[in-house]
């Protein structure tokens, strides 16, 4: 399994050497955007707005827009150290409370733990001492440069790390509209309301539920490619200058033929003009 964070968790004296494992996956089906004309893939690139440039890794900075129009730059070097300095820290537990306090609302990612080089007892001790008080820990710590708040718990036999929501992620529940103030609903109305929740209560299994769209979608990406209802992007033809240089070669020498009408003028033979002999008179 990847790891994707090392580091050390502690909770008073007691320092466990760690490292975090995505405990999820996502199993969205990715599909492709082509260009309908030719069935070739789209681009998508990132070009500056005003010089309408296309722009490289080394032209970008990163900058907190403080108001609409003016940013304050902040260069990849500080980011990087102020990253590195939060990083280095351990993450200590600093309180334990009931997990059933914490709103689901709250929970955000989840990361398998698992001991790093000589944090097995530690890691072995503080699992007992979670499932022993039924409490969590709640802790903070930067992941992918973003400080989190978290809480580490047991599940099933392995420590397990959620990043959970700070109080001011969470919008005000008071904001939705339209969400009725009171419960205007009769007694018979209720009454049939939680026959109907009994009657479809049952154990919480999840191998039961299944991403019914996403298995539709796989069996229907699999019969037109095994029904040969495929397509294939149109190959970029070789860049050549031959064109643009036979259009340079015309154009010169279309620049160099003289006006036609001059051509005309200069064809024509000169009029001759007309000799008059005078003859002298005899006396």
């Amino acid at each position: 399994m990847h790891t994707m964070w090392k580091g050390s968790i502690s909770f008073g004296l007691v320092n466990i050497p760690i490292k975090l494992h995505t405990a999820t996956e996502d199993k969205d089906i990715k599909l492709r955007t082509l260009h309908k004309k030719c069935n070739s893939p789209v681009k998508y690139e990132k070009v500056c707005s005003v010089c309408e440039e296309e722009l490289q890794p080394d032209d970008i900075v990163k900058a907190y827009e403080y108001t609409k129009g003016k940013y304050v730059v902040l260069e990849n070097e500080e980011l990087e150290s102020l990253r590195k300095e939060n990083e280095d820290k351990a993450v200590e537990i600093i309180d334990f409370v009931k997990m059933e306090e914490i709103d689901p609302i709250y929970y955000n990612r989840s990361y398998y733990m698992s001991p790093n080089e000589g944090g097995g007892k530690a890691y072995s001790l503080l699992r007992k001492a979670l499932k022993e008080s039924q409490k969590v820990g709640l802790a903070k710590i930067i992941i992918r440069a973003k400080e989190q708040l978290a809480i580490v718990r047991v599940y099933e036999n392995t420590l397990v790390m959620e990043t959970i929501h700070f109080p001011d992620e969470v919008r005000s529940s008071a904001d939705v509209p339209s969400v009725p103030a009171e419960d205007k609903v009769t007694e018979k109305e209720l009454d049939t309301a939680i026959m109907l929740i009994d009657q479809l209560t049952t154990e919480f299994n999840p191998e039961k539920y299944t991403d019914d769209y996403r298995t539709a979608l796989l069996e229907l990406i699999e019969s037109k490619r095994t029904g040969q209802e495929t397509v294939t992007a149109k190959e970029k033809e070789p860049v050549t200058n031959v064109t643009d240089l036979m259009a340079a070669l015309q154009a010169s020498i279309d620049r160099t033929k003289p006006d036609k009408a001059e051509t005309v003028k200069k064809k024509e033979p000169a009029k001759r003009k007309r000799t008059v002999t005078k003859v002298k008179k005899q006396a």
